[in-house]
């Protein structure tokens, strides 16, 4: 390589950056050394000390430490190591993004430390069956809805379901859904877009990894947000994001279960005394089988007072489940 006194400065940087940390230092001659060896430039103990003070000026957190000779190493980093190990769990066990952009995210986050952290980065939080995505669109997906909802226009796209044979086909035969964007929403390990539904002819809301190929943003301003609409409140009545109708349900809950309903329902949520082992809470839900079922997994100790029409749909469920 041209020894190039101006790219000096900035392979100095990489070096630190790359083999340096907290805990592990470089003296002045192993830099000198590793500017020659791996990229041809020559330097001097002047120079290096020159071009570190360069970078300190520019925003580099470069601490000098004396011994036998001055050491160098690059102190603190746009991310911890504790903050990139939080990323990259997260990243690792997202259920929406696919095993392959998994492993291209998580590399990419672990050059963010320098290559000694990199070991520590190597982390053991998959979760053992992880069902990921297949969808390998869906960071385009995700950008381009995000891009609509900015822009206040609509979107078309197909969507799809799987068959009995596990093909993915398009529902209602290729038809394609005309929508207007309000929200991205995380919600049960899936990303999601809510907002007005032509086919639902109101609020919906779309799982991002099972649309067909990326959206097309339309010319077509967005219909406007009702101004009623309240997105936390649409989450908390949601079980899974299914597009069911809305209803004020009482249920009478084991003393046990406070915590499962504030996690659900927040802390806002409407609760009264029942008896001594039980109370009532007042919530607002889609009525679904998602939701019947998440009654069902508390084996009795949370139960559907009213209406009798969720009741009763709930025992029919049930009845069908024998």
């Amino acid at each position: 390589m041209v020894n190039n006194a101006k790219l000096r400065p900035l392979y100095l940087a990489k070096i630190l950056y790359e083999l340096t940390d907290e805990e592990h230092c470089l003296s002045t001659n192993q830099l000198i050394d590793i500017l020659q060896e791996k990229y041809g430039i020559t330097s001097y103990r002047t120079t290096i000390a020159s071009d570190i003070e360069l970078l300190k000026q520019y925003g580099m957190d470069i601490q000098s430490v004396k011994s036998q000779s001055i050491m160098y190493n690059m102190v603190s980093r746009e991310f911890d190591l504790p903050e990139l190990k939080l990323l990259i769990d997260a990243v690792a066990s997202s259920k929406f993004i696919t095993e392959k952009k998994s492993r291209e995210l998580v590399g990419k986050l672990s050059k963010l430390a320098s290559n000694i952290q990199a070991d520590e980065l190597k982390r053991n939080v998959m979760p053992e069956g992880r069902i990921k995505s297949g969808n390998e669109n869906i960071y385009y997906i995700v950008d381009t809805v995000n891009t609509a909802i900015n822009n206040k226009k609509q979107l078309s796209f197909q969507y799809f379901s799987f068959n009995v044979r596990k093909q993915k086909k398009a529902k209602h035969n290729g038809e394609m859904y005309i929508f207007s964007p309000y929200y991205l929403i995380w919600n049960g390990d899936y990303y999601y877009t809510v907002g007005y539904s032509e086919k639902h002819n109101g609020i919906g809301s779309f799982r991002l990894d099972r649309i067909i190929k990326t959206p097309t943003i339309l010319e077509k301003e967005a219909i406007k947000m009702p101004t009623d609409f309240n997105i936390n409140k649409y989450i908390n009545t949601s079980f899974r994001m299914y597009n069911s109708k809305t209803e004020s349900v009482e249920l009478i809950c084991d003393n046990s279960v406070m915590d499962a309903i504030i996690d659900r329902f927040g802390e806002d949520v409407q609760t009264y005394a029942n008896d001594m082992q039980t109370f009532r809470a007042m919530v607002d839900v889609s009525v679904n089988h998602v939701f019947f079922g998440w009654v069902f997994g508390f084996a009795g100790k949370v139960k559907i007072k009213s209406p009798k029409e969720v009741k009763d749909q709930y025992y029919i469920m049930l009845e069908a489940a024998k």
